[in-house]
C-alpha cells in the first residue's frame, strides 16, 4: 500500500478508536446507570459495578490516548478484546443481538488498526506500535 494512503488510513482508524474509547471512558467515569444492568447480568452486584466503572473509565481513557499518540499492539489487542466483550454483554443481558451487531465497529476498528500495524508474532512485538 502506498505510504501516504497507509498514513491516512492509520490516522482515521486511530481517531475512530480514540473517539470510541474516549466516549465510553467518560460515561464510565460518570458511572452511567444504564450500564449497571450489564454487570448484574453476569453476577456482579450494583455496589461492585459502581466501584468498577470509574476504573474501567480510566482504562478506556488510557486506551484512547495511547491509541491516538502511540498505538502499541498490546493496547490494540486489549481494545479489540474489551470492545468485543462489552458488545457481547448486550445479548447476554437480554438485549437483541442487533445491539451486538451495531457495536461491531467498536472492536473492528482496533482490529483493523492492529492488522495495519502487523499482528504481533512475539511478546516483544506486543510492546511495539509497528513492524520495525
Amino acid at each position: 500500500m502506498e505510504k501516504k494512503r497507509e498514513t491516512v488510513i492509520d490516522l482515521i482508524l486511530r481517531l475512530g478508536v480514540f473517539g470510541t474509547f474516549l466516549g465510553h471512558g467518560i460515561f464510565a467515569l460518570q458511572v452511567k446507570q444504564g450500564w449497571i444492568k450489564y454487570f448484574l447480568a453476569v453476577g456482579i452486584s450494583e455496589p461492585t459495578a459502581t466501584t468498577l466503572l470509574p476504573l474501567i473509565g480510566i482504562m478506556d481513557l488510557t486506551v484512547a490516548l495511547v491509541t491516538l499518540f502511540k498505538p502499541l499492539r498490546i493496547v490494540l489487542c486489549w481494545a479489540v478484546l474489551w470492545a468485543l466483550i462489552t458488545a457481547l454483554i448486550r445479548p447476554v443481558s437480554g438485549e437483541p443481538v442487533w445491539d451486538f451487531v451495531e457495536r461491531a465497529a467498536n472492536f473492528m476498528a482496533p482490529l483493523a488498526l492492529l492488522a495495519l500495524h502487523g499482528f504481533p508474532k512475539t511478546i516483544k512485538e506486543l510492546w511495539q506500535n509497528k513492524k520495525e
